[in-house]
């Protein structure tokens, strides 16, 4: 009993670390620089609070360290050469980078191999659909933008207030309420981010246990889909809210925050369910 409950207080760190780098990157690129720098400070505080278990304890593999060595310095290099923001996938990167460090030191082996395979989730999948799907000139993207997002959102703002909105592009909302403007709703506004995020969490988790034998795990990938599917109808239709009758300015603030607590509270439910099923 001790290591399960070991084990899930680490797991739970784990969560809480992603969500607050999650978040510190989010801040960096669209928020307040000063909310990021502590948020990143949150996240150093937590990872001192892990707790190890000596049955764990492995001797240290020279090779993985390396590999996330090499991986946390790729993508900050990479990102400095070009110029860019840190975005989701960045963050995903960074994290397998600290994964594998994690996995080579011994104590800290499992959580590794959660971090591996969630990372890993999250990155093939991303590359799947926004890379070598676009590439083949499949509008899947622009669709689901379009026809799962931009128009079930619309109808439960539209219907519960009475905001003159207009579509005026596939992933494209006309405002003419508190100011006149044009929100473009895609990329990460998709929810396809919380999606690859939540499914990788289940995965990782899955892997570290090694429970994938169990049929429950299937149809909690599927509530996960559908959860996180329409918790992002519902948070993009605040953003309309917000938008419409508040600003755009208000509405970039409340973009900034809502999708990170959102996923801080969905992915601790799964892990609840996870610790069930197990």
């Amino acid at each position: 009993m001790k290591i399960i409950s070991t084990q899930k207080h680490n797991i739970l760190i784990v969560l809480l670390v992603m969500a607050f780098f999650t978040g510190a990157t989010i801040q960096f690129g669209e928020g307040s620089i000063p909310i990021g720098i502590l948020m990143f400070l949150i996240t150093l505080g937590l990872t001192t609070r892990f707790k190890l278990q000596g049955a764990y304890i492995t001797k240290s593999s020279k090779f993985y360290i390396v590999l996330g060595i090499f991986i946390l310095f790729a993508d900050i290099l990479y990102n400095l050469k070009a110029m860019n923001q840190l975005g989701t996938l960045d963050t995903m990167a960074l994290f397998m980078g600290i994964s594998f460090i994690a996995y080579g030191t011994g104590k800290y082996r499992r959580i590794g191999e959660f971090g591996i395979y969630m990372s890993g989730t999250f990155i093939l999948l991303f590359l799947l659909f926004y890379i070598i799907l676009p590439s083949l000139k499949n509008n899947f993207i622009h669709d689901f933008d379009h026809y799962f997002v931009l128009l079930p959102s619309l109808f439960i703002a539209t219907s519960l207030t009475n905001m003159d909105l207009h579509i005026v592009g596939i992933e494209t909302v006309h405002f003419n309420g508190f100011e006149d403007a044009t929100v473009v709703i895609g990329g990460p506004c998709s929810g396809l981010y919380s999606m690859m995020l939540l499914l990788g969490i289940i995965v990782g988790y899955v892997k570290m246990e090694n429970i994938t034998e169990n049929k429950n795990i299937y149809l909690l990938m599927f509530a996960a889909i559908v959860i996180a599917y329409f918790s992002n109808l519902i948070r993009v239709s605040i953003l309309y809210i917000v938008g419409y009758y508040y600003g755009i300015e208000k509405m970039m603030f409340v973009h900034v925050y809502i999708g990170w607590f959102i996923f801080i509270i969905i992915s601790f439910g799964m892990m609840m369910a996870l610790n069930r099923i197990k």
